[in-house]
């Protein structure tokens, strides 16, 4: 995991969180923070186990810490923020030393962490994995926004499971 802290180290990757930290400081709803990363990442891996699929440890909390990495970019440049998220990783995991192939998978799985087309996805796969881990990741049981949310019923964590 020690690329994992290089992540975070990252003059980079902690230069995202300021600007996804400012860019929502009025939002009610979920924030694109460390807190997030956190949970993704851990349920990601918590559905690797489950699901024994054999995916390094490392390509999952990476995939997780910088999905939403460009989430400010969405706000100030209208830039899907899958598509920032994965040019500002491009950029992160290199410096943090990930080989091509590692840094392939991880771009792929932020690149399609919105998609919601499974059909397209192969079980057991990064990018279903952090999909829905990051859909499963929110509290929506104990928001205090929760009624002024537009995220539909069927999609709403309404009770705790992990």
């Amino acid at each position: 995991m020690e690329k994992i802290h290089k992540i975070y180290e990252s003059p980079l990757f902690q230069e995202c969180l300021h600007k996804n930290r400012e860019a929502e400081k009025d939002r009610l709803f979920c924030r694109h923070d460390m807190d997030h990363f956190i949970d993704v990442a851990r349920l990601s891996y918590i559905f690797s186990l489950e699901r024994k699929v054999k995916i390094p440890k490392e390509e999952i909390y990476a995939a997780a810490l910088l999905h939403d990495i460009g989430k400010w970019r969405q706000y100030s440049e209208g830039i899907p923020h899958e598509k920032a998220s994965a040019e500002l990783a491009r950029i992160i995991l290199r410096e943090c030393g990930f080989k091509e192939q590692e840094e392939n998978r991880i771009l792929e799985a932020i690149l399609s962490h919105r998609n919601q087309n499974k059909e397209k996805k192969t079980e057991g796969e990064l990018s279903e994995i952090l999909y829905d881990a990051d859909k499963l990741s929110r509290a929506c049981y104990a928001c205090p926004a929760e009624k002024e949310c537009n995220w539909s019923e069927e999609k709403k964590n309404r009770k705790i499971i992990w």
